[in-house]
């Protein structure tokens, strides 16, 4: 997967895929390297399902090592900890707190790839989050959801 889009992260979780991109070139090229020569000793390769298996995981590492890297090519930081350049418009880094009938939530807009819905934080090139990227304070969005729409009001921007 090769691509020149951009993203957007915030440094933990640049921090997160360089961290992951570093054991996979440091510790898991050699462990699979290992399991590959074990699996070759062990005699005919064509009926091997170790040699089978550790090839097929060498080529997954491979494969997320490559993605990994043009990924953290491609990154923009979110500088979550300083204050939006306009705290009045919902942009990527923003925690944005609003109301739906008599219930309060609070998501963070981030990029894809720190997506986690079930920590509130929800990408910006989703439907919920590209509903609210541009908007102010005190708007009210409406979102189309399986079950139906939702209208959400805008009560704060961090």
């Amino acid at each position: 997967m090769t691509t020149d889009k951009e993203a957007y992260i915030t440094q933990e979780g640049y921090e997160r895929l360089k961290k992951e991109l570093e054991d996979l070139k440091n510790n898991k090229r050699k462990e699979i390297a290992n399991r590959i020569q074990e699996a070759k000793e062990l005699g005919d390769l064509s009926e091997n399902a170790e040699y089978a298996e550790a090839k097929n995981e060498q080529a997954f590492i491979e494969g997320r090592v490559i993605q990994l890297e043009n990924l953290l090519k491609n990154v923009t930081i979110i500088e979550s900890n300083k204050t939006p350049l306009n705290k009045n418009i919902v942009q990527v880094g923003s925690v944005i707190e609003l109301k739906t009938g008599n219930r309060n939530q609070t998501y963070t807009i981030v990029g894809s790839n720190e997506a986690d819905p079930e920590s509130g934080k929800i990408s910006n090139e989703s439907p919920l989050g590209q509903a609210f990227l541009g908007r102010k304070i005190g708007e009210q969005v409406e979102v189309a959801i399986p079950a139906g729409k939702v209208t959400y009001t805008i009560t704060n921007i961090k």
